[in-house]
């Protein structure tokens, strides 16, 4: 997906929704992710932002890693140069009642913490239910368990996931949100820098998109299978079936564990993949507070609190990263490679309007032809007649360099509504930077792209405006974005 997508929806808010801060003084981390960036409040979004987001909703950014099995779909998105996310679609008859949705999307939205894959935004439009959240690029701890490669989960790994699991649970309960519905090795995610996180998904109260739990009833809480509800005790008993994951490496049903654990063979539950890679007594604890939390009676499982409580002593290798842990790559900025950048690019760094405006020119009009055949197909009317002439004008005024000219016939071109241009936009986007109006042209070069979403000029144009804006990392993203996805077409 890469460039084709980048920039639209989180600069869109910074220009016109200007969205605050959720403020938690209870986080561990003040309010910010894990890699120090603050943020976004919750946020509805239109149906035509996840669209450009998710380039159309594409076949090729369907990911599985999020839990999620048809008929939901979850799709890899990319809001903003810095940020990808994952949306939820609902099938068409899931959340019937759109105001119940809105409601229960945006309890779940007020949700920040760490230990969360947090939900950032949801739309409703129509019959279309959708919600979005960060994206974990690590994949499931059901991957990384029952589906290694390279190698088993260490010990001290799982213990991690263990507590900040557990954490989160205790987090969302201190919230009002103690129900999480279907606990799974599945709804547990990895973050950029390989930390485990909850899905916040499984928070949404349950829908007619399907019940709260699998269908594999043996591990399904027992007062769930007599009352269909899930409540706080029910979820701790999930969370022992995921001890059983971590223990284990495999998903083993807990009724078969109860009776090892019963016969004192505990030392049957553990991984072999672990080669006695931990101590009887971590192993012996884990064991312990898990046939705790798969007390078949509800009233007598622990809950989230003392969970953490019990976890904390056991953490080994605290000061280890969570990537180095599970083996995984962790880019840093010296890793990565330096730009080589074209001559657009180039002129954008230099924030050289004037060559970028030789640039246009040189480039010529991405769009007539698609125009002229558009109108060959529909009916010559006057309004059509001064639509076209309003932007020939545009386009003589934007030659001779009358930039106030040049914006004004491009405006009634576009407030028209008969014809979309990304050239217009494009056009339009420097004349405003040239009139000194960078946040009117950031709005121009991203309705460009969401017109011509493989246009690397739009991309160019987006950075020049950031530049412009003084928001430099996002524009040396997506200056990097328009590079990477020119260089592609120019291969092809």
């Amino acid at each position: 997906m890469g460039a084709r997508c980048s920039k639209f929806s989180l600069c869109w808010f910074h220009s016109h929704l200007k969205p605050s801060v959720i403020e938690s003084s209870d986080l561990e981390n003040g309010g910010k992710s894990s890699d120090g960036k603050t943020w976004a409040s919750f946020s509805e979004f239109s149906l035509e932002q996840l669209k450009a987001a998710t380039n159309g909703f594409s076949s090729e950014n369907i990911v599985s890693e999020h839990g999620e099995k048809a008929p939901n779909i979850v799709y890899k998105g990319k809001l903003d140069t810095s940020r990808w996310i994952a949306v939820k679609r609902f099938n068409k008859f899931a959340w019937p009642d759109s105001r119940q949705f809105l409601e229960e999307a945006r309890s779940v939205g007020s949700l920040r913490s760490e230990r969360l894959a947090n939900l950032i935004g949801c739309c409703c439009e129509g019959e279309e239910r959708l919600l979005v959240a960060e994206f974990m690029p690590h994949e499931t701890l059901a991957k990384h368990l029952f589906h290694w490669e390279s190698q088993p989960m260490k010990w001290a790994m799982r213990l991690r996931v263990a507590l900040y699991l557990a954490q989160a649970l205790e987090y969302c309960s201190g919230k009002g949100r103690a129900l999480y519905h279907d606990l799974n090795a599945y709804r547990v995610l990895f973050d950029q820098d390989a930390n485990p996180r909850l899905s916040c998904f499984g928070l949404m109260k349950n829908s007619r998109d399907g019940k709260s739990y699998s269908t594999n009833l043996a591990f399904t809480p027992p007062e769930y299978l007599r009352t269909g509800r899930v409540t706080p005790e029910s979820v701790v008993y999930s969370f022992g079936t995921l001890l059983l994951d971590l223990l284990s490496g495999k998903h083993i049903p807990p009724s078969h564990a109860l009776d090892l654990i019963r016969g004192k063979n505990f030392l049957m539950l553990m991984d072999s993949a672990l080669e006695g890679n931990f101590s009887n007594d971590d192993g012996t604890e884990l064991v312990r507070l898990a046939s705790r939390c798969l007390q078949y009676e509800a009233r007598e499982r622990p809950n989230a609190k003392s969970i953490v409580t019990s976890l904390m002593s056991l953490q080994k290798e605290t000061e280890v990263p969570s990537y180095v842990l599970m083996g995984i790559a962790h880019e840093t900025a010296s890793s990565v490679q330096p730009l080589s950048l074209t001559p657009f690019g180039e002129a954008c760094v230099r924030m050289d309007l004037t060559a970028i405006h030789e640039i246009l020119e040189k480039n010529g009009y991405k769009d007539d032809e698609g125009i002229a055949n558009e109108l060959s197909f529909q009916m010559w009317t006057n309004q059509m007649q001064d639509t076209l002439n309003s932007k020939k004008h545009g386009d003589t005024a934007f030659r001779a360099k009358d930039f106030a000219t040049a914006i004004d016939s491009y405006t009634q071109f576009i407030d028209s509504g008969t014809m979309v241009s990304p050239t217009v936009y494009a056009r339009r986007c420097l004349s405003y930077l040239m009139s000194d109006m960078p946040q009117e042209a950031l709005g121009d070069a991203m309705q460009a792209q969401v017109v011509s979403p493989e246009w690397p000029t739009a991309l160019y144009l987006q950075a020049a405006c950031l530049f412009s804006l003084e928001m430099d990392n996002d524009a040396q993203e997506t200056l990097k974005d328009g590079t990477n996805l020119e260089s592609k077409r120019n291969k092809n």
